[in-house]
């Protein structure tokens, strides 16, 4: 489909399949940098009773600043700064990802699995962008 556009010239209109693949892949990337961090943390919460654990907007930003802000433009960077205002507290998030009758050293290893089945995928894809030259592509 990436190699149709490119053919046919279309590779980096709005619109495109394209585009399309390329925003999802950096919002894969940036779920994976989120779940990688939480899942971090936590763990070294574990290992070091007492500790100050960072907050979800902490972490959802930093993950942001790594994976996303760099491709997007002053606007889009305002809108995600009001976004995370409205993220929750870090327990009702890990909350919902756990859902009921489940543990989190479960839940742990089911962030790990989903971070090692997706990341080669991930590759896969950004290397094929940057085939075609669309790995530095930024939002209009």
């Amino acid at each position: 489909m990436v190699e149709k556009e490119a053919d046919d010239g279309t590779v980096r209109k709005a619109d495109s399949c394209a585009r399309a693949i390329l925003w999802l892949t950096r919002s894969m990337d940036f779920t994976v940098a989120l779940l990688q961090r939480l899942e971090k943390e936590e763990e070294e919460e574990e290992e070091e009773e007492g500790s100050d654990q960072q907050s979800l907007a902490q972490l959802v930003e930093d993950a942001y600043k790594v994976s996303l802000k760099p491709w997007h433009g002053w606007i889009s960077s305002a809108a995600c700064k009001i976004a995370l205002k409205l993220i929750p507290e870090r327990a009702i998030f890990v909350g919902w990802l756990m859902g009921e009758n489940q543990s989190y050293s479960l839940l742990k290893v089911e962030i790990e699995k989903l971070v090692q089945l997706l990341q080669p995928f991930l590759d896969d894809i950004h290397a094929m962008l940057a085939k075609f030259k669309l790995d530095r592509l930024k939002s209009t």
